[in-house]
């Protein structure tokens, strides 16, 4: 019985209290008393007999037994934890709550026990069930989720992200934007400690086919100038892919359009003639998808229409362009253990017995990370149905062994591949053995659980693995670089593929793990991170919506007053009031926003004389040699303006127009910048970047140098550090604004990614300088 009062006090307990007393009390076993037990006497061990009668025994202890079933029964039905909530989180799954069979075998019973009148059949008939269709009337399960799929496109593992991970429309695809468990720091401990896979099937595929040099001509003249190029040797072979930006045909560094991977084909040819046919594949977001099209279809008739117009060149030459969307699937491991998770989940064919691959292979299992082998390397061979061999077996690396082993170097013979024909995809398209199919040929096995020997009519994929890195490209201490695989296979494999992947323990992420991974590494993301691109304006106008509704929401006294605090854009980055335009007079009517495309913007200056000023964003492999050089130099905006010109000419492109200046240039550039704070606090995206004047900046670096002793003075005054946070800066003071920004966990502190002018760059610059000295 539980008590109703405390025995030292007369005071009444609590709800808490009498909750802990009551199962403290439904958990305690009853003992008898030695007045209540039947006395005899003592028997020594040597006496104790052979054999014991069962019931005279089960007599004499039935107190004992009957206080046991009392115990068990008011145990169970006073527990406050049902079977599903003793499973971990990552295990948890809403349709165990509706069936026993979902959970492991020791808690299937205490299961049972919570819903026994969910799974009586006599309830069931009680409660009936829905009329069916008529036999000829009903809706197969796969017409029904092709009407699901008219406004948008789901992935092949769709069924198992939906199932565990929180879905949303994006780019015309249903994607999973992350895991129903809240906690992202799990991924990252995977993406840092383990591996973390990401089906990114989603993005698009574009493949040219044409002459080598037709092919060469349209890259170079829409690909980022600044480091190699798409004709260079290291990637022209078809050995490593390349990493740049894709801008309107003549149009760098104005017209951005978005980030592209490149990988021709290899060729076995020694010598790569000019005119030989060659086959390329162009990799970038999905929300650029009618961009690139359109571009790469402008370009291609600009260079057909020369080629065609020189009288010595007889012959037609054709260029074939193809959207290989939803033709090509793609998975990104990434993590130090994502070799070893290739190595487990995949088995290559018994024919690729090469020197390099085999070689290739074997390093595999003591590779420490990715980063260890040349960037964008591209491994091409072919595997057997990984569903032969699953579950997979993890390849365990060993920690003591010293090097790499024999190192492979990036070659076109190891980077050949059957996945680029055509004709072989389209056979692979739909497996020849359903997984009933396996499962039967399985069941005959003499010993259970071994894995399938492939047969010749087994099918064999090729696939291409490919190397992938997340680093920043300064070599800065602040940033933690992410190394991994990017695994390309045909469609109509995703499910065998993913399967194998994640019986190895790798997590699965979502938008928000891939997007993490890119800030964590201190790396751009496209497009949140990339203003005046098309894809930027449309991403930054979804957000704005989202967060105005849900600012209008809130009632008056639980929102922020930005009126108040003289915020002027606190959903979105003004990016034309920060760089000094104003908005052409057709688009006066509108609401104030960010700039959408490439489009002039119209700046007047002090004697009212209108001129052209093109927004633009500074970036590239040579963007830091550019900013440091330009601040040595008497005239910033001359030696811009010759650069750029410089790059220009590198990749053919015609010389820019008379009429630009060069202090208009230099007024529309926009740089990147990364932002650490120096000591408490975390930024959010969209916050706003303001500048201090020189004392103030005193101020703020004293206080920082005694942060640790600063406190409240003993007559109550108010510290420094507070009266600092308390000054409200200008309007004239905002210098730009942060892209992304939140808690690092790499970092420990807070961290950003954001944007600001590149005149006001050089202006901090010169306050360091100042402060410095």
């Amino acid at each position: 019985m539980v008590p109703k009062r405390k025995d030292n006090a007369g005071e009444e307990l609590t709800g808490r209290e009498r909750k802990k007393v009551k199962l403290t009390a439904a958990r305690m076993i009853e003992v008898q008393s030695q007045s209540d037990a039947t006395p005899g006497p003592s028997v020594p061990m040597s006496r104790l007999p052979s054999a014991i009668d069962v019931e005279k025994f089960v007599e004499a202890r039935a107190f004992e037994i009957d206080a046991m079933q009392k115990a068990m029964k008011t145990a169970n039905s006073s527990s406050t934890q049902r079977a599903w909530q003793a499973l971990p989180r990552h295990l948890r799954r809403r349709a165990a709550s509706h069936d026993v069979r979902r959970v492991p075998l020791k808690l299937r019973d205490k299961a049972r026990a919570e819903i026994h009148w969910q799974m009586d059949p006599i309830h069931k008939k009680t409660l009936g069930s829905m009329p069916k269709r008529g036999k000829f009337k009903r809706i197969s399960q796969t017409d029904k989720f092709l009407s699901r799929q008219h406004d948008k496109t789901w992935l092949e593992t769709h069924l198992w992200h939906a199932k565990r991970m929180k879905m949303s429309n994006m780019w015309g695809y249903r994607l999973a934007v992350h895991p129903t468990e809240k906690a992202y720091r799990p991924s990252h401990r995977a993406s840092v400690h383990g591996s973390i896979l990401h089906d990114a099937s989603y993005y698009s595929l574009v493949e040219m086919r044409g002459p080598q040099d037709i092919l060469l001509s349209m890259l170079e003249l829409s690909c980022d100038p600044q480091g190699p190029g798409p004709g260079s040797k290291r990637c022209l072979g078809g050995s490593r892919t390349l990493e740049t930006h894709l801008y309107e045909p003549g149009g760098y560094p104005f017209a951005l359009i978005a980030p592209v991977t490149i990988m021709w084909r290899p060729t076995s040819n020694a010598i790569r003639e000019e005119s030989q046919l060659r086959t390329v594949w162009l990799r970038f977001h999905p929300s650029a998808q009618n961009e690139v099209l359109a571009n790469l279809k402008t370009v291609a008739s600009q260079i057909l229409s020369k080629y065609k117009s020189n009288d010595s060149l007889a012959k037609d030459v054709n260029v074939e362009i193809n959207d290989l969307k939803d033709r090509i699937n793609a998975f990104e491991i990434m993590g130090p253990k994502a070799s070893q998770v290739i190595k487990g989940a995949l088995s290559p064919a018994s024919h690729e017995k090469t020197e390099d691959f085999r070689k290739f292979w074997t390093s595999l299992t003591n590779l420490q990370t990715a980063g260890s082998l040349p960037r964008g390397m591209i491994v091409g061979f072919k595997v057997d149905d990984p569903r032969l061999k699953f579950p997979p077996k993890d390849a365990k690396c060993k920690p003591d062994t010293s090097g790499l082993g024999s190192v492979v170097f990036p070659s076109s013979t190891l980077a050949s591949s059957e996945i680029w024909d055509e004709s072989i995809r389209d056979a692979l398209a739909k497996p020849r053995y359903k997984k009933k199919d396996l499962d039967e040929r399985r069941s005959k096995n003499i010993i259970p659980g071994t894995p399938l020997n492939p047969l010749r009519q087994d099918d064999r994929i090729p696939v291409l693995l490919i190397q992938r890195s997340l680093e920043a490209q300064s070599s800065s201490s602040d940033s933690q670089a992410l190394h991994g695989w990017t695994l390309i296979v045909p469609s109509g494999w995703s499910m065998a593929f993913f399967s194998s992947l994640i019986f190895t323990g790798t997590r699965v992420a979502g938008q928000r793990e891939r997007q993490t991974q890119a800030y964590e590494a201190g790396t751009l993301y496209f497009p949140r991170d990339y203003p005046f691109t098309a894809a930027y304006t449309t991403c930054s106008m979804d957000r704005e919506k989202q967060e105005r509704e849900s600012w209008e929401r809130k009632p008056p006294a639980k929102r922020v007053n930005y009126d108040k605090l003289g915020t002027m854009s606190p959903w979105k980055a003004d990016w034309a009031t920060l760089l000094g335009l104003q908005r052409d007079s057709q688009e006066g009517g509108e609401e104030e926003g960010l700039v959408t495309t490439q489009r002039d913007l119209q700046v007047t200056d002090k004697d009212d004389v209108q001129k052209i000023v093109k927004p633009w964003l500074l970036r590239g492999s040579e963007a830091q040699k550019i900013l440091d050089s330009a601040s040595k130099v008497f005239n910033p905006a001359a030696y811009f303006l010759s650069e750029m010109g410089r790059l220009r000419l590198k990749r053919s492109q015609e010389p820019f127009s008379v009429d630009l200046k060069a202090a208009d240039f230099l007024q529309g550039a926009l740089v990147n910048v990364k932002l650490v704070m120096c000591s408490r606090g975390a930024p959010e995206d969209s916050s706003i970047i303001y500048s201090v004047g020189d004392e103030e900046a005193r101020r703020w670096e004293k206080l920082l140098q005694n942060f640790t002793t600063s406190a409240m003075d003993p007559e109550g005054e108010m510290p420094e550090e507070l009266e600092l946070a308390e000054i409200v800066p200008l309007e004239e003071s905002v210098i730009g604004y942060v892209t992304t920004g939140h808690f690092s966990l790499s970092r420990g502190q807070g961290f950003a990614i954001g944007a600001v002018p590149v005149t006001r760059f050089f202006e901090l610059r010169k306050q360091t300088n100042r402060l410095v000295a």
